[in-house]
């Protein structure tokens, strides 16, 4: 195991590493255009090029529904921790603000996000945060939400659970990864935005739909389906396996760009919980019930590993969309992706 955490840790610290310390000198529009070209080109050439080489024998039809049922996890324990958080910060006295309860000192301590006027109109779910009880500050439980459900399946997902996973199996971080961007970034994500943040920027059936077949990835999945069948030349076939190796490092190196770009760590009492939810709890029920349904072991490790990826880049996207509390995200984001390093190695241990 220890290789193969090598093999795993070097481009993990690397990369990101290499990202903290070119965001000083490289221009402020560098990690969005990276962004950008990643999403409408790299990821999609990775997708394109993984399902055609993947097995797709066996149970991998049962990704979507194991994509589902993390996605189910991560909103139900996000609801139950957010109740007994807000019980406890009820009935403790004002005198104890600063307590253990995290949810008690993130709203009367914490600087609310106040959108222009003349941009957003004001919303009474999204007050001033000391001025309400911690169980109506809609906008801060948005944020919580988001960030206990959804991952980043896509740039740290695919770049991390190729190097550790037998190779027949990659079809199943690829299904998973497009099913969770489907069902959860493009689904359950804009819809727990828009109903804790601004419910009236909801988007219609027929807007959401628009948008998800705008998604590259998944016309990249559609693609790569299609031609597996069919022969390309030699040049064009190596091409497009070294090309993973391009986006994998490209895609670590925004994580760490996108990771300096965090500037504030008043929300990580409070972020710590949703973070362990999505890299902790969801990954365990994961793989208890892939196990107990008689998944074979290497499918159960890639289902582990992608579901118990770090919150996503996305949330951050939706927190701005829909004026939901950036901070608890970002810090969310930020922290989570910290943590792997110390998650990944026991799901190894554990189901690999």
């Amino acid at each position: 195991m220890t290789d193969t955490l090598l093999r795993a840790y070097v481009p993990l610290l690397l990369w990101p590493g290499l990202g903290l310390l070119l965001f000083r000198v490289l221009p402020d529009t560098f990690p969005r255009l990276l962004g950008r070209t990643l999403y409408w080109v790299g990821v999609p050439l990775e997708i394109f090029s993984l399902i055609r080489r993947a097995s797709l024998s066996g149970r991998v039809g049962v990704t979507p529904l194991i994509t589902v049922l993390g996605l189910a996890t991560g909103l139900l324990l996000a609801e139950i921790c957010w109740r007994g958080l807000s019980q406890l910060a009820k009935a403790e006295p004002a005198s104890a603000a600063q307590g253990w309860n995290p949810l008690r000192a993130e709203t009367l301590t914490s600087e609310p996000h106040k959108p222009p006027a003349e941009l957003n109109p004001p919303i009474d779910s999204v007050s001033d945060s000391a001025s309400v009880a911690p169980s109506e500050n809609r906008a801060l439980r948005g944020s919580f939400t988001l960030a206990s459900m959804i991952g980043n399946t896509g740039f740290v997902g695919l770049a991390i659970a190729p190097t550790l996973i037998d190779p027949d199996y990659l079809s199943w971080i690829v299904f998973y990864s497009v099913a969770h961007n489907i069902v959860g970034s493009y689904g359950l994500g804009v819809f727990v935005a828009s109903y804790f943040g601004r419910p009236e920027l909801g988007l219609s059936l027929w807007r959401r739909l628009r948008e998800l077949l705008r998604v590259p990835s998944l016309w990249a999945f559609g693609l790569g389906l299609a031609t597996r069948s069919l022969p390309f030349p030699d040049l064009v076939e190596t091409g497009l396996e070294r090309s993973v190796w391009v986006v994998i490092p490209l895609a670590l190196l925004l994580m760490g760009m996108r990771l300096s770009q965090v500037r504030s760590w008043q929300s990580v009492r409070l972020a710590l919980i949703p973070c362990l939810i999505k890299i902790g709890l969801i990954p365990l029920v994961v793989g208890t019930v892939t196990l107990l349904v008689g998944l074979p072991k290497p499918a159960c490790l890639a289902m582990v590993l992608m579901s118990g990826m770090p919150s996503a880049f996305a949330n951050l996207i939706l927190a701005e969309e829909y004026d939901l509390d950036r901070d608890l995200i970002a810090t969310a984001i930020a922290l989570s992706t910290s943590l792997i390093l110390v998650t990944v190695p026991l799901w190894l241990w554990l189901f690999g």
